[in-house]
């Protein structure tokens, strides 16, 4: 059984994984869709996008292993760190649940990566920043994909409706992680690295206020909750999803394609 590796705990890596491990994870959730999609379509469209984030992952921890000097590729980053060492909002590695929980889901996210991929392509970091020119272009296609599928289950029928209304109440909780401020968000700002996470608070809410607004859904009150997968203290979700994600890499130690 291949053994855990460890990176060093300094702010820049931290933040690079938070943006490369959101976007794996959420890639592993969608790739649960694969063959179980409503429609063919969509099987496929949920597939491209998993692809896409998962390029956007290799990319961002390919640069985290660059930064740390300690001679770890992303695959290592990406199957080889215990649970507690991922750094990926809580959000995403909620169970993949029924397709209404997916489109809203997406939603949020792709919202937010878009906002946060476009401050990061004036990153100091020039490696990061051209990183994320590429990145925008496709979670702007994410977010038009996500938010056109929600007005349209929203409008839909009362039983999509009422399943979109609930993913909402459901997801909405765990928002309030992603704008959350803390040491590593403020060293990021303060060195050019990157926004402050709760400095994209006030845009993604507006996004999302015009897209719930055009599924004739309110946007629903914040609660007095906050999630702390950021910080490495996930859900009970997130080592069923590490087992599938590691397994080949743990058991067959070294393995590539």
């Amino acid at each position: 059984m291949q053994a855990s590796i460890r990176m060093a705990d300094t702010p820049q890596l931290q933040y690079l994984l938070r943006i490369g491990d959101t976007a794996l994870i959420l890639a592993q959730r969608l790739g649960e869709w694969t063959g179980h999609a409503p429609v063919l379509e969509e099987d496929i469209a949920l597939a491209n996008m998993a692809l896409d984030l998962i390029g956007q992952c290799r990319a961002v921890l390919a640069h985290a292993g660059a930064v740390e000097g300690a001679g770890h590729d992303e695959d290592q980053l990406a199957f080889l760190r215990e649970e507690r060492d991922y750094r990926n909002v809580t959000l995403v590695e909620l169970p993949r649940g029924d397709f209404a929980f997916t489109v809203v889901r997406n939603t949020m996210m792709a919202t937010f990566f878009k906002l946060l991929w476009q401050r990061l392509a004036a990153s100091g970091d020039n490696e990061l920043a051209a990183i994320a020119g590429k990145a925008v272009k496709e979670a702007r296609y994410h977010q038009q994909h996500a938010a056109d599928w929600l007005v349209r289950l929203a409008g839909g029928t009362a039983e999509s409706r009422q399943r979109t209304e609930k993913a909402l109440a459901d997801l909405w909780p765990y928002h309030a992680e992603l704008f959350a401020p803390d040491a590593v968000d403020e060293h990021a700002a303060q060195t050019g690295l990157g926004p402050r996470w709760s400095e994209l608070r006030e845009p993604w809410l507006t996004d999302m206020a015009q897209i719930l607004e055009e599924a004739g859904l309110a946007l629903p009150e914040t609660v007095p909750f906050l999630s702390t997968g950021k910080q490495g203290v996930h859900s009970e979700h997130m080592g069923f999803i590490l087992a599938d994600l590691q397994h080949l890499q743990r058991a067959y130690p070294g393995g590539v394609w």
